[in-house]
């Protein structure tokens, strides 16, 4: 199969959420390669402040704008800004859409309410984010990149359902959407990364205000075990962006490798995909005699 490859062009970028973790590292990796990057994020100072003490070379701060972007706010909001970051040079060739957080709870004890503002952020926001900048993706026949989680997949963790669900939601977005763009030259992309060391990435709190006392013990040991995560990644994400730039742009480590709908990051990314596959196939195997031709109709079963 023939490689990727971009021919050296100059890209632009429009990244959300990028005050911090994978999103910082992605525009600096970006504008490392002479792209031009609109980073954006909910607090436009928070987002000044991070990149003016990133070190930046005088031909990266040309290359760099910042856009106040929250993703929930709706997609006419969210319209005006995606016209307002091509009006920057003229175009946008990489969305990517990394906003998300993690809340954690027991799925009884938070029921909809909770899983509404996980939704309304990762997924209804990106799809927000998403449907306000195709435009413009297609235009210049660009890249959809979606952060998702290796959680969509390892969705046994008591306390994230809610993360996990909405996780597997973008994963199957991004998958449809992959079919759906082909045919306009867009190439779509769903990152699944493990456990990487990344900042506040474990600072959500468990919901207070509907404990069950059948839980305790259970919610004692999914705080404690959320908690401890934090500096024990094994993941480098700066090493995760560089590849995620040398992926969209086809060169470095990516340089001659067919394009992927999915990049699974980590060793734990991949262990875990593997092993729900390995699953699914499993019980397939174990149970088509009856669940196979014999839940046919008669007629259809030979």
């Amino acid at each position: 199969m023939n490689g990727h490859s971009t021919s050296k062009k100059q890209l632009v970028w429009l990244i959300t959420g990028t005050s911090s973790g994978f999103g910082r590292r992605l525009v600096t990796s970006a504008l490392s390669r002479g792209d031009r990057v609109i980073a954006t994020a909910r607090s436009l100072e928070k987002l000044e402040q991070e990149f003016s003490a990133c070190g930046l070379s005088e031909s990266e701060r040309q290359n760099l704008r910042t856009l106040q972007v929250d993703i929930t706010a709706g997609e006419e909001v969210l319209k005006e800004k995606a016209n307002e970051a091509a009006a920057f040079w003229g175009r946008i060739d990489v969305l990517v859409n990394n906003a998300g957080f993690g809340q954690p709870a027991l799925a009884e004890e938070g029921g909809s309410k909770i899983c509404r503002k996980q939704y309304e952020v990762n997924v209804f926001g990106l799809l927000d984010m998403t449907s306000a900048t195709l435009p413009h993706i297609r235009a210049s026949k660009g890249y959809l990149v979606n952060i998702g989680s290796r959680s969509a997949w390892h969705t046994q963790i008591p306390g994230l359902a809610f993360y996990s669900s909405s996780k597997a939601a973008v994963q199957a977005i991004t998958e449809t959407m992959s079919t759906e763009l082909t045919p306009f030259g867009v190439k779509v992309m769903l990152v699944a990364p493990g456990a990487f060391r990344t900042e506040g990435i474990y600072g959500g709190q468990f919901p207070k205000d509907n404990l069950i006392p059948a839980y305790d013990s259970l919610r004692d040991a999914s705080i404690k075990r959320f908690h401890s995560v934090a500096g024990t990644e094994k993941g480098d994400p700066d090493k995760a962006m560089d590849l995620v730039v040398d992926v969209v742009r086809g060169e470095g480590k990516a340089a001659g490798r067919p394009w992927p709908l999915y990049l699974v990051l980590g060793e734990d990314a991949a262990t875990n995909a593997r092993s729900r596959f390995n699953k699914v196939i499993s019980d397939i195997e174990g149970w088509e005699d009856l669940t196979g031709k014999a839940v046919q109709f008669d007629e259809l079963a030979s």
